[in-house]
């Protein structure tokens, strides 16, 4: 597929915007590992290979195995997630797919169990943020493969 329009080219202060309430949540205090974990799992649900291939490049200089990112889409069945990481994936599959159950009390009482208001909330916001730049690069076909993860300083 051919890249159709380079988004952080055009609305440049749409974009910037974007990119401010990103930085935000990734300043929010959850955990990196956790907050990649969420933005793979969403960008999977969503089918966004750019960004599928994004945060499992960043998520793997955060301490993130290869099995755990390989049983990501089966994390119920699989015994390598926390509790906390578990309650998060629930929250994050139960708001991309918003539409479908209209996120379940259980699933809430679940994610209280292991997140103060503050962090359900941030990672609401986070929730959030990598459902929209999913939605953004599959419109606009952004090439997987061509992410580099910034090197670390």
């Amino acid at each position: 597929m051919e890249t159709r329009i380079d988004y952080s080219q055009h609305a440049p202060n749409l974009y910037r915007a974007y990119l401010h309430l990103n930085h935000a949540v990734e300043s929010s205090g959850l955990e990196r590992s956790l907050l990649e974990l969420v933005k793979t799992r969403a960008s999977q649900i969503n089918g966004c290979a750019y960004c599928v291939d994004m945060h499992t490049k960043d998520a793997r200089p955060n301490g993130e195995t290869e099995q755990r990112l390989y049983l990501l889409n089966a994390w119920r069945e699989a015994p390598f997630y926390t509790d906390r990481e578990r309650a998060a994936l629930a929250w994050t599959e139960a708001l991309t797919l918003v539409s479908r159950d209209q996120v379940p009390t259980a699933v809430y009482e679940e994610a209280r169990q292991y997140f103060s208001d503050e962090e359900l909330v941030s990672l609401s916001w986070s929730i959030v943020v990598i459902n929209g730049w999913n939605r953004i690069a599959i419109a606009f076909r952004a090439e997987p493969g061509k992410y580099e993860p910034k090197k670390p300083a």
